[in-house]
């Protein structure tokens, strides 16, 4: 008995509900269609420009510090990233941790670097009067295995001048772009080399000896620590610093699949956790970078919640004048029956329609038109690549909150006109 009393109550609330939700859907249809239809147009296309300021503001400053990170690890740390502890001027059997790498299946390839700084001059030789200021900059120089750098980090691809390095001990250097005057974005009191190009000799000073080089190429990078970098064969740069040692300052490693790199890095950190400094891509990047997504992701709510807070008070005008236009109207369904719910419901769905309509519109132009094109082409940064970092988690979170808010928006108005007495409403007395 106490069970068919359950499903009888049950049965009649949801009868009760379903009543109030037609007829409410019914009413709003009505309304929607007797409004100007640039009205209409109008209030959505508000909800459109509203959801995309929340989606795209957001997706273009956390961006441009994913796109920072993406190339960060794409040319500099790959997956996994060694390097010297603190105070150590080079990785500890640096030999034995690259024939570990060897054994794991997860590493599609790691480039070893010999790391150091030294000197390097241009036009020196056209250099008649020595009192002139010398066309000279410190730079960091990488010693590297050019086949396995490029298999590790697409160092050719970024080439943009000249030739990539070939394997074997010789003269020849690749220079980062940003060391060259005439890559420069003007930014004054920085020191550069003027009339550099492929094919030029320079010289290079370190321990306090001279090497003639030849550029063979120019590279083009927003990552520092390649733009700003001279690239030769580890074998040349070991000769040039004339030291026995063997170890290295930098090695980055290639996974087959990004999500092992914790996997990895726990692996040789235990493993040789007394001779090397071992990171995930993201960990080598430091705090800097979290910092500012951070603070950029602040700024993008605060002018996204502006956008929002704009486009609920339109929605609450635009309610809240159609409810006055027609007190009598709305008189006259209360008096005939329809009760103040089912009014109110009726108001609360002609604005989420209005939202709804305006955030699909923004839903598909934003993952089939901008996201694409951004894709394709980036946004040029002076420090980054910019992509659009909108994921879908996110815009359906910030979806449901513009639905939320445009309720409440739809919802308050509708409720002051409609508790107005019914009499006075349809006499339209205040």
């Amino acid at each position: 008995m106490e069970n068919k009393i359950k499903i009888y109550i049950t049965d009649k609330l949801y009868g009760f509900c379903k009543t109030f939700l037609r007829v409410g859907f019914f009413l709003t249809i009505r309304r929607i269609r007797r409004n100007s239809v640039w009205l209409s147009i109008l209030v959505t296309f508000i909800m459109f420009v509203t959801f995309i300021n929340l989606v795209l503001v957001n997706g273009i400053l956390v961006g441009l510090i994913e796109g920072s990170k993406k190339d960060n690890k794409e040319q500099y740390t790959s997956d996994v990233f060694i390097n010297s502890l603190e105070n150590e001027t080079y990785i500890k059997n640096s030999n034995n941790i690259i024939k570990n790498l060897s054994s794991y299946d997860e590493i599609i390839s790691y480039t070893p670097r010999v790391v150091t700084s030294g000197l390097i001059e241009a036009n020196y030789k056209n250099r008649t009067n020595l009192t002139d200021k010398a066309n000279e900059l410190v730079t960091t120089i990488a010693g590297i295995e050019p086949e396995l750098e490029d298999k590790t980090t697409n160092l050719s691809k970024h080439v943009i001048e000249g030739e990539y390095l070939q394997n074997g001990e010789n003269n020849e250097i690749l220079i980062g772009s940003n060391l060259l005057d005439r890559y420069s974005r003007g930014v004054s009191g920085d020191t550069l080399l003027i009339n550099v190009y492929p094919g030029d000799t320079l010289r290079i000073l370190i321990n306090e000896k001279y090497h003639e080089v030849i550029v063979k190429g120019i590279v083009k990078s927003k990552v520092s620590s390649v733009g700003n970098r001279i690239f030769m064969n580890k074998k040349l740069l070991r000769k040039i610093i004339g030291t026995p040692n063997l170890n290295y300052q930098e090695i980055a490693i290639k996974l087959k699949t990004e999500s092992d790199s914790n996997q990895i890095k726990k692996l040789i950190a235990k493993d040789f956790k007394k001779d090397a400094d071992t990171k995930t891509s993201d960990e080598a990047l430091g705090s800097f970078f979290q910092d500012i997504k951070i603070t950029f992701q602040l700024l993008s709510n605060l002018i996204g919640g502006i956008a929002l807070f704009v486009a609920c008070i339109t929605i609450y005008i635009i309610i809240f004048i159609n409810a006055i236009t027609r007190r009598k109207y709305i008189g006259i369904l209360k008096g005939i029956g329809i009760c103040d719910l089912t009014i109110t419901i009726s108001y609360i769905l002609q604005a989420l329609i209005y939202a709804i309509i305006g955030s699909i519109a923004g839903l598909l132009l934003t993952y089939f038109i901008i996201k694409p094109y951004i894709d394709q082409n980036p946004i040029d940064f002076p420090f980054s690549d910019g992509i659009l970092s909108v994921p879908i988690s996110m815009t359906l979170l910030r979806f449901l909150i513009l639905i939320i808010l445009t309720a409440i928006a739809g919802y308050i108005p509708s409720k002051i006109i409609v508790k107005k007495n019914t009499l006075d409403s349809i006499l339209g007395r205040n």
